[in-house]
């Protein structure tokens, strides 16, 4: 079992989370083409998008952490993380599209400033003042969903939990986290002490701490960051649309599209 991998991806974050609940072995690897555009290799083979996460069982390659998350659940069924009731596997699932689309473009959209530099002064500051409004209306809205229960599926860990887990964590580490003491940070301190959780966030701690050095290849362009649909679509409409464009004029950042070419 091989998972193509960062450990900063929310999105491999969350497939990790439910291998490890599940008890299921893999090996995680980065691959070394991740980030530098090229086509050839055997991560590219697997997602012409060379983007992460990549799960290889055997003979079965998958790409898109949701449709990987579904075979997981449905290769090792338990313990399950989706609830039987198919209203509650709704929610679940709702919960997810939101935090891989929502959610995930204001933390990605925090970080090109914070850690790849991508705009400075009064840009960067009107930027991240929309991803912290922005963040807090996003754990509102997961707060209400969450309720009073200890987790998001009522008294079980489950496929929400895995999935809001690396969203809300990289709030907390951009200094973004819910209230203290809110009902959404209880949780969150619940996740922290949870086996699976705390090691895929030890990698993320980890990954982050290098942060600096690898942030210097991306702004050179010796690897470019990848803007893709919800992504872009946060940037231009937050006000960034001129880091977009200086972006593709320095060639440090690209659009993935099948067979590894740009736009």
């Amino acid at each position: 079992m091989l998972l193509y991998e960062h450990p900063l991806s929310s999105y491999a974050q969350k497939v990790k989370i439910a291998l490890r609940e599940k008890g299921v072995s893999f090996t995680a690897e980065v691959p070394e083409t991740f980030g530098t555009g090229r086509s050839d290799g055997a991560f590219a083979k697997a997602n012409p998008r060379t983007e992460v996460p990549v799960l290889i069982d055997g003979g079965v390659s998958l790409f898109e952490s949701t449709v990987i998350l579904e075979y997981i659940e449905e290769r090792w069924p338990d313990p399950p993380l989706l609830p039987r009731d198919p209203a509650a596997r709704a929610f679940a699932r709702m919960t997810e599209e939101v935090c891989d689309t929502q959610y995930e473009a204001v933390n990605w959209g925090f970080g090109e400033i914070l850690w790849f530099r991508r705009a400075t002064g009064a840009l960067a500051d009107r930027l991240r003042a929309e991803a912290a409004a922005q963040t807090k209306t996003l754990q509102d809205w997961l707060t209400g969903r969450l309720g009073e229960a200890e987790w998001f599926g009522g008294g079980r860990f489950g496929w929400a939990d895995a999935a809001a887990a690396p969203m809300v964590n990289r709030s907390v580490h951009y200094g973004l986290g819910p209230a203290a003491g809110s009902p959404l940070a209880r949780w969150h301190a619940r996740i922290r002490e949870r086996p699976s959780v705390a090691q895929t966030f030890r990698e993320f701690d980890a990954a982050a701490a290098r942060m600096a050095e690898a942030a210097d290849l991306y702004t050179t362009g010796g690897r470019r960051r990848e803007y893709r649909d919800h992504r872009l679509e946060w940037m231009v409409k937050s006000g960034g649309v001129e880091v977009v464009l200086a972006g593709l004029r320095d060639r440090t950042i690209r659009f993935p599209w099948p067979g590894g070419g740009e736009s």
